[in-house]
């Protein structure tokens, strides 16, 4: 239960305000009286797949994006959608470029969108790397992709 609760304030505090780092993070727990480790918030991180985003006060803020049926949101296509800047199949498989430090927000996108023909994802700083299982699924991913950009 004190799990639960600590995720659902998790999620209050980043709605709320522009928190850039982990301790930032702990310190407002820990002002709202959850007792945390900076292991906690970082494990708490990745189990409500937060991911950072381009603050308005602050260089970066921790954000959170609801899943929609599709399988990402409004929030997650627009995240996509400002990050990449190319998209290069090559055989089996894909090569993106993103803006530097955005290499893990489109995978983690790429990673919800759970498509049939992807067998993997790497992502690094500023790329990710699809492999698919023949050229014609990453040519297929592709489009998809591709789709997602334009919307």
């Amino acid at each position: 239960m004190l799990r639960n609760a600590r995720h659902n304030k998790i999620l209050e505090i980043i709605s709320e305000k522009e928190v850039e780092t982990q301790d930032e993070l702990c310190e407002e727990l820990a002002a709202c009286n959850f007792s945390v480790t900076q292991a906690t918030v970082s494990r708490d991180i990745k189990e409500l797949h937060l991911f950072k985003v381009k603050g308005n006060k602050k260089r970066f803020r921790y954000a959170s994006v609801n899943e929609s049926e599709s399988g990402i949101s409004d929030k997650m296509q627009l995240l996509f959608s400002t990050c990449v800047e190319k998209i290069t199949p090559v055989g089996n498989l894909i090569v993106i470029k993103t803006l530097n430090g955005n290499g893990s927000n489109a995978g983690v996108v790429i990673d919800r969108l759970a498509y049939s023909e992807i067998v993997g994802t790497i992502s690094g700083d500023d790329n990710v790397l699809i492999v698919c299982e023949t050229p014609a699924d990453a040519h297929t991913v592709c489009g998809k992709l591709e789709t997602i950009l334009k919307d």
